[in-house]
């Protein structure tokens, strides 16, 4: 099995316990990997890789992603979400406040998975120890309120690059912290098509459908399709001349099957991921 399962991940189980559960339901040998965490109390769209898959993690973290966020407003949250301790403050940011666009100057929560010399932000925070992320610059194709309901809640949705903190986003427009989070797209892939994670109480075995490695990979980066000889060559490391443009590309054999990642520079291909071995 090589290729991409959509998981619409329930809130509660972290990412790696998702993962688990897949590599326990398709059993031993099976090498299983995810495109990218989600927050144990957010739900929505996982990329879980499996087999060769799991080689083209890189190209798939860095895809867009976008989100649907519900947040708490005159509320702070000591980690911008509901388990951390919560303060009333009444304090609430304006309706018609504007919501940031472009590129983002952004402080990551201190309770995230960034490492801090050597060590995990929330484990240092936990340990109550006074941590400070520095800040790191983000881009946010689109952030729209979506619905507010008085100065309770309100809704949003963010379509933003990889890496960027959507309980941070909420926490900067002031007393705010995010109720919920669901992410909706990671690139061309959606939610819609995704279904629940493997559960052990269900009698029937898992079945998942699976995206194929190539049409995976299709959908994220160009494709260069190669003679038998020079698809023979290329699978096993070695460079080829190409007429391709500059960039990393999916090379393909005559029959359209993966054969590496290689990256083209003045007409030459270099395989950086192979799937041939």
């Amino acid at each position: 099995m090589d290729g991409v399962i959509l998981v619409d991940k329930p809130a509660g189980p972290s990412s790696h316990d998702v993962v688990a559960r897949v590599r326990r339901a398709l059993g031993r040998g099976v090498k299983v990997g995810h495109g990218g965490t989600l927050d144990p109390f957010a739900t929505g769209l996982l990329l879980v890789l499996v087999g060769r898959a799991t080689r083209i993690q890189r190209f798939l973290m860095e895809l867009p992603k976008e989100y649907v966020t519900e947040a708490k407003l005159g509320w702070t949250s000591t980690t911008g979400d509901p388990e951390g301790e919560l303060a009333r403050t009444g304090r609430v940011p304006p309706a018609d406040a504007v919501l940031p666009t472009g590129l983002v100057r952004q402080r990551p929560p201190a309770y995230s998975a960034i490492k801090i010399d050597g060590r995990r932000a929330y484990a240092r925070a936990r340990a109550g120890e006074d941590v400070v992320v520095p800040e790191r610059e983000v881009r946010v194709d689109a952030f729209e309120q979506l619905w507010r309901d008085g100065d309770d809640r309100a809704a949003f949705r963010i379509a933003c690059s990889s890496g960027t903190y959507i309980r941070s986003l909420i926490m900067d427009l002031g007393d705010a912290y995010c109720l919920s989070l669901r992410r909706t797209s990671i690139g061309p892939f959606s939610v819609a098509d995704a279904s629940a994670p493997p559960d052990r109480e269900d009698p029937e075995p898992y079945a998942p459908q699976l995206i194929a490695l190539g049409d995976a990979l299709r959908s994220v980066l160009p494709t260069l399709t190669l003679d038998a000889d020079a698809a023979t060559r290329a699978g096993h490391g070695r460079l080829v001349p190409v007429d391709a443009p500059d960039g990393e590309h999916l090379v393909l054999d005559p029959a359209g099957d993966p054969v590496c990642v290689a990256l083209v520079t003045f007409g030459r291909a270099k395989p950086r991921v192979g799937f041939r071995a």
